[in-house]
């Protein structure tokens, strides 16, 4: 053992010295700037992860605003009317397939039934601040007439109000401007049906007025100035794990993210039931953030787009599921059809639906 450890010190010792003896010695001008750094060697990583998309970036304050989650009223609770006369049921209409399901409101009391919407953890509402609130409805009989809507905080003071009417048979879009008279972190949003009789209702969204370049279907403007400040030389989007799903039925499909914002089909979120100790049941994706609305932001950033895509594996933690070799072909066209949608010409077919949603010249994406 003595051997051993005299042998040991034997081989050290000229390392040390020569670690002692010829040390590098490292001088830095801050006057003389090196080698230049590409600015797409800094960027920004988006995976929607703790309500990143919807209930963050993307400002729409109702929860599961066309009813598709797997309760059509999670995030909505019904407020019986005054002689309890009505109820609430949850339909289906194939001829449309994209967002099938709606409510069918019955109610006997001309005070009418109520519905309130939770949000995402609360309403986010900022004093001064307009709030456009929307609503597809279809008279299916009788007279309820009037949509009475409500801001309210947590004692159910009023914060915001407006009403829309006249309902017509078929299936249309209304809305009204509210203007918020306080700051409340966490309000609530309450609905009342006027009249008595059957009201169809679908896609109901509350959304600030002021949004990101004044777009209609825009981002919040203070976490995007926020990403702005950052000065990001690429948006990588939209993650990572989300892309892959659990399993394949649940992957990222572009596809169903481009279009009305009020087609898009809804997807759930892979973090939804990931972990045991911390389920979030009510965390989706409406895709109204989608990979237009990606370009777009990394065009506003002057960033470089980098699109993420389903290569035909879901998450290997999870269901490890792979697409055979000689299946790939879908994802493949995927890959293709997005390079076309983000910087084909309006004559081509992806490329003149980017340019239909408002966007006809490319976003040149390398």
């Amino acid at each position: 053992m003595k051997l051993l450890k005299i042998f040991a010190t034997i081989l050290l010792l000229p390392v040390l010295v020569f670690t002692t003896n010829n040390a590098p010695q490292i001088t830095i001008d801050v006057a003389k700037p090196g080698a230049p750094v590409c600015s797409t060697m800094v960027g920004i990583f988006f995976e929607d992860i703790n309500f990143g998309a919807d209930g963050g970036l993307y400002p729409e304050l109702v929860k599961n605003r066309s009813f598709e989650f797997d309760r059509p009223l999670r995030g909505w609770q019904v407020i019986p009317a005054k002689n309890n006369n009505g109820r609430v049921l949850n339909l289906r209409d194939e001829n449309r397939p994209r967002n099938p399901r709606f409510l069918r409101i019955l109610s006997g009391d001309s005070d009418g039934l109520g519905l309130v919407n939770e949000g995402f953890r609360g309403m986010g509402i900022r004093q001064g601040n307009k709030y456009r609130f929307s609503i597809y409805a279809r008279r299916v009989e009788g007279n309820i007439d009037t949509v009475r809507v409500q801001i309210l905080d947590n004692n159910g003071q009023i914060l915001a109000q407006g009403q829309i009417h006249g309902f017509s048979k078929d299936w249309n879009k209304y809305q009204c401007l509210l203007t918020a008279t306080a700051t409340v972190e966490k309000a609530k949003m309450n609905l009342r049906f006027v009249g008595t009789g059957t009201l169809d209702v679908d896609l109901v969204s509350l959304f600030p007025l002021n949004t990101w370049n004044n777009r209609e279907n825009g981002l919040r403007t203070d976490i995007v100035q926020l990403l702005a400040d950052l000065k990001p030389g690429f948006l990588r989007f939209p993650g990572g794990c989300i892309v892959e799903g659990f399993d394949l039925s649940q992957r990222y499909q572009w596809k169903n993210t481009i279009g009305n914002p009020d087609e898009r089909i809804l997807n759930i979120n892979r973090w939804n039931f990931e972990f045991k100790h911390r389920l979030t049941p009510d965390y989706y994706q409406t895709y109204g953030l989608g990979y237009y609305e990606f370009f777009q932001l990394a065009e506003d950033l002057n960033a470089e787009p980098m699109p993420i895509l389903n290569c035909g594996m879901a998450c290997q933690f999870n269901s490890a599921e792979l697409v055979p070799m000689d299946q790939l072909h879908p994802y493949v066209q995927d890959a293709l059809d997005l390079i076309e949608f983000a910087n084909g010409s309006v004559s081509s077919e992806w490329g003149r639906i980017r340019a239909a949603m408002g966007h006809p010249k490319p976003f040149n994406m390398k």
